[in-house]
């Protein structure tokens, strides 16, 4: 079962590699035999579902992530190793989607209207109004 990423991107599960072992979440004594924790890697650098620019993309937005161009997600939340390997799945998916998704746009200065700026003195002088009468009665 390949993972579908986008429509424009599926990862093949020959470039999937999966790697059990012992989970120390919940599960009791059922932990202590089973090796429900699942690491799911994947070989950005080298994989051939990706074109040049979105492997140049990934490197550079998961760059921290990486080993030696390969990245791992683990999942040990559930007691069974089925749904922790749906979850990798799910894990991995998501993060490659988020590094390919494009930049947002960049945010626009703009200027405060007159009308704001008329608004604002009276606003200020009411706040400090509000905040001079809640202070303790002097003495006098």
């Amino acid at each position: 079962m390949d993972l579908e990423v986008s429509p424009a991107l599926t990862i093949p599960t020959s470039e999937l590699s999966w790697r059990f072992s012992r989970s120390s979440g919940p599960g009791g004594q059922h932990v202590n035999t089973s090796d429900s924790r699942v690491e799911l890697s994947w070989d950005v650098a080298g994989s051939a579902a990706l074109s040049d620019n979105q492997r140049q993309l990934l490197v550079i937005r998961l760059g921290p992530r990486l080993i030696a161009g390969v990245i791992t997600v683990t999942a040990s939340e559930q007691r069974s190793q089925l749904r922790n390997r749906e979850i990798a799945l799910a894990k991995l998916s998501h993060l490659v989607a988020v590094g390919l998704a494009p930049e947002a746009a960049a945010r626009r200065a703009t200027k405060p209207t007159r009308n704001s700026k008329r608004r604002h003195r009276p606003a200020k002088e009411q706040r400090a109004a509000t905040k001079r009468q809640r202070k303790r009665p002097s003495p006098d």
